[in-house]
């Protein structure tokens, strides 16, 4: 007898196009099924979607980026074995891939024993449909519910006035090409995903878009998107989907030598708050990791917090992580010592429906 899906909370969300998109809290990036890193085995990548299915996950991030086509593949041909109408899935545009030989194609020393291509950025409206239609091809599916401009932030573009420029290609074309997209009911929701608030910011302040992917901005170390664009994305009905919520994996391994923070190793002060943050933990009896995942959740903007995973048994520990039981005091001992900000929401939300 199959075993039954684990009940994760759900977040129902209803934007632009009227139509209702329903989340799993715990989501699923991909990135790792890209060979992000280090490569693994295809059959070890459907199993880790296999195990996320059965812990009751129910929505899908991948990009053109994640192993250049391979974490699309990868993700597409498990969700084409089951009911289109029990998931949600988002890839991303902005990045056309070419082919190359593999001494010179991208990702060298990142991802591993992937397609040879380099990437042309294009966020134009002609650039973003190419992109767009690609990614359909590599999925082998009949739609995609969620359409995200990828990385138009300074992370990606190395300054603040490249990042502009790309802000602004954007908007000027490739979201005309997604607002259509979305018109004719090709998808249902349309945003973009980066690693600064204040790109998303910037985005929410001058376009219609529904949703946002912002990666390790809204965590237990970090809390600044609480200033202005958070609040934001609750007055006009976005909302936000958080990427990256362990901070590139201090935030589940605790403070250990080698500990990672923002896809480095974690500096000393961004240790020291982390054993300072485990010290309150402790005392409550509570894992960080579990707390890590759980308290983006509490703000009602947030729709779903999607950590990655390369294997079945860190998928276990992330639905485990969404059902351990977290003390109120802990949350409130937090803000009392200074860890975590005074605005920030610290009351569980159940399921929200945003409309426009």
């Amino acid at each position: 007898m199959r075993q039954a899906p684990a009940t994760l909370p759900g977040r129902r969300y209803q934007g632009r196009s009227g139509r209702q998109l329903d989340f799993s809290a715990l989501g699923f990036g991909s990135a790792p099924l890209g060979n992000l890193y280090r490569p693994i085995p295809n059959r070890q990548a459907l199993d880790t979607l296999e195990a996320a299915w059965a812990g009751g996950v129910r929505y899908f991030d991948t990009a053109p980026l994640y192993g250049y086509g391979l974490a699309e593949v990868r993700v597409g041909s498990f969700l084409r074995e089951r009911p289109r109408g029990d998931f949600l899935l988002s890839t991303k545009v902005g990045r056309i891939l070419r082919r190359t030989d593999a001494q010179h194609r991208d990702g060298i020393g990142k991802f591993f024993d992937v397609p040879s291509r380099e990437v042309v950025y294009d966020y134009s409206y002609d650039g973003v449909l190419r992109c767009f239609e690609t990614s359909f091809e590599r999925l082998g599916l009949d739609r995609v519910d969620i359409s995200l401009c990828h990385d138009i932030d300074i992370f990606t573009h190395g300054s603040a006035e490249a990042s502009a420029r790309r802000t602004r290609e954007f908007l000027d074309g490739g979201l005309r090409a997604l607002s259509e997209l979305r018109s004719q009911g090709v998808v249902d929701a349309i945003g973009i995903g980066v690693n600064e608030w204040q790109v998303c910011e910037t985005v929410a302040r001058n376009s219609d878009v529904d949703l946002f992917l912002l990666a390790g901005r809204y965590t237990l170390l970090e809390q600044e998107a609480l200033d202005s664009f958070l609040p934001l994305c609750q007055s006009r009905g976005m909302g936000v989907v958080i990427g990256g919520p362990f901070n590139s994996g201090v935030l589940a391994s605790g403070a250990k030598p080698d500990a990672c923070f923002n896809y480095a190793p974690a500096p000393e002060p961004v240790l020291r708050r982390v054993r300072e943050i485990e010290r309150v933990c402790q005392a409550h009896g509570v894992a960080l990791r579990d707390a890590a995942l759980q308290f983006p959740l509490m703000h009602p903007a947030v729709v779903s917090v999607i950590p990655g995973a390369i294997t079945t048994e860190e998928v276990r520990g992330n639905v485990a992580s969404m059902a351990a039981p977290i003390p109120d005091a802990l949350w409130q001992d937090l803000r009392r010592e200074g860890l975590l900000r005074a605005d920030a929401p610290i009351a569980p939300v159940q399921d929200v429906a945003r409309v426009d």
